[in-house]
């Protein structure tokens, strides 16, 4: 299994580590995004749109579930799935529709759709260390 690790301690490395992980998983589409409440997920969706070429404000999804991006190259797909119960609500809302598209998704809270993922997928675990610095733990699934 490929996995990396980025120690983070200031937003300049947390930038630097979305870019990496770009560049670590370059044909993956589908990033899986778990940890706490305030640990950074939407932060580092932000930059990992930032160097995929995206201008739009990114935002947390938390109520509208899915939020859209545009880059110069195509759409990105920004979930966040935490207010969801079960796997048929995700069904209802069209995720299936979302994750077959062959467009990046960013999903936080991802657990309740893990059975409906047919690709190859990179999980990250973000971690608060400090006041100030967390780490992020990736690994490649297919």
């Amino acid at each position: 299994m490929k996995s990396s690790i980025f120690e983070i301690f200031s937003e300049t490395e947390m930038a630097i580590a979305a870019k990496n992980l770009l560049e670590f998983y370059p044909d993956t589409k589908i990033f899986l995004l778990n940890g706490n409440l305030g640990a950074g997920k939407t932060t580092f969706v932000k930059y990992i749109c930032q160097h995929l070429g995206c201008d739009d404000d990114v935002s947390s999804p938390t109520y509208s579930l899915i939020n859209e991006y545009r880059s110069k190259q195509e759409i990105l797909y920004h979930m966040d799935l935490y207010r969801l119960e079960s796997v048929e609500e995700a069904i209802d809302i069209g995720i299936e529709d979302y994750l077959n598209a062959g467009k990046y998704c960013f999903i936080e809270w991802p657990d309740i759709i893990l059975p409906l993922i047919n690709e190859n997928y990179v999980s990250c675990i973000l971690e608060l260390t400090g006041d100030f610095s967390r780490k992020i733990q990736c690994s490649f699934h297919s």
